[in-house]
This record gives C-alpha cells, sequence and structure tokens, in this order.
C-alpha cells in the first residue's frame, strides 16, 4: 500500500475527482476544493485540513483520524460507512449533512450547527459535542454513550433507539424531542424521579 506522508498541498483543484484508496499520514491540505469528489476507502491519518471545500462531495468507507479540520465546508456532503475516530471539527459548515453508518466515536464537534443532520445508526461514543445545536437531529438508533453533550441543545431531536448510557442527561436541552419508554426512564432517573408501577 503505497501511502503519501508529511506532504502539503494548497489550492488544489480537486472538484469532481473520483480517488479510491490513497492513503495521506501527516499530511496538510490548505485551500484544496474537493466539491462534488468520490472519495471511497481513503485515509487520512494525522493530517490537518484548512479552508477545504468538500461541498456535495460522496466519501464512502474513509478513515479520517486523529486529525483536525479547520474552516472547512461540507456542505451536502454524504460520508457513508466513514470513520473519524478523535477528529476535531473547527468552525466548520456541516449542514445540511448526510450520514450513513461509520464510526466518530471520540469526535470533537464542540459547538458545531448540526440542526437537523442525519446521525442515524452513528457510532459516537464518548464524542464530544459539548454546546452542539443538534435541533430536529435524526439521531435515532446512534450510540451516544458517554458523549460530552453539556449545553447541548436536542430540540426537536429524534433520539429514538440511540444509546445514551453514561451521559449527563440533566445537561441536555430536549425540549420538542422524540423519546422512547427506556430513554424516558433514564431522564426520570437522571432528575431524580421514582419510577413505579
Amino acid at each position: 500500500m503505497d501511502v503519501v506522508r508529511n506532504e502539503t498541498f494548497s489550492g488544489e483543484d480537486w472538484a469532481l475527482d473520483e480517488v479510491e484508496r490513497a492513503h495521506y499520514e501527516d499530511c496538510a491540505f490548505h485551500d484544496v476544493d474537493w466539491s462534488e469528489a468520490k472519495l471511497a476507502g481513503c485515509t487520512f491519518t494525522h493530517c490537518e485540513f484548512g479552508n477545504v471545500r468538500f461541498n456535495a462531495t460522496e466519501l464512502t468507507d474513509c478513515a479520517i483520524t486523529q486529525s483536525v479540520i479547520r474552516r472547512s465546508s461540507f456542505f451536502d456532503a454524504t460520508l457513508a460507512g466513514c470513520k473519524l475516530t478523535g477528529t476535531q471539527f473547527l468552525d466548520c459548515g456541516l449542514r445540511p449533512l448526510t450520514v450513513d453508518g461509520g464510526d466518530w466515536g471520540f469526535v470533537s464537534l464542540r459547538g458545531a450547527n448540526l440542526t437537523a443532520a442525519r446521525f442515524g445508526g452513528l457510532r459516537l461514543r464518548e464524542a464530544d459535542l459539548t454546546n452542539a445545536d443538534l435541533t430536529r437531529a435524526d439521531l435515532r438508533g446512534a450510540d451516544l454513550s458517554n458523549a460530552r453533550l453539556q449545553g447541548a441543545v436536542l430540540k426537536g431531536a429524534d433520539l429514538r433507539g440511540a444509546d445514551l448510557d453514561g451521559v449527563a442527561l440533566r445537561d441536555v436541552d430536549i425540549d420538542g424531542a422524540q423519546i422512547d419508554l427506556a430513554q424516558a426512564m433514564q431522564f426520570a432517573t437522571a432528575f431524580g424521579a421514582r419510577v413505579s408501577g
């Protein structure tokens, strides 16, 4: 497997490109345009992205791990089966965004605007969603166990079937959210209610 290491890419126009199984380690991407590109089976490890455009990009079975993504746009992007373990998103445009499964464990989306994002079935174990806006987000069946949701807004979100074990539920705004019966018990317990009968 050929791996590109310690390279910097700046100002590249890779819009509409179709890339399969490219592998990058410790690389930097600045002002790169990947709009409407199709990336499949690509890996990015310990990489840095700045002002990168992933608009309407399709990423399938890609891994972007232990990386930092700054001021980049994912407008209308689709990520299917992608692994983003330990990656930080800083000041990124992430909506509208479609995510179809994958592992985003330990990802940092602090303060991100994720309004109406579709994260159904996504693994977000121990993700940092502090102060994130997940209003009307679809989180059905997502694994949010031990995720940090302090100050997060989940108004009108669909949480049915999501794993909320280890989440500080008292710190979450769920006004109008859809939850299932098991979650109702978790929230009641978190607020000190005793459930009986």
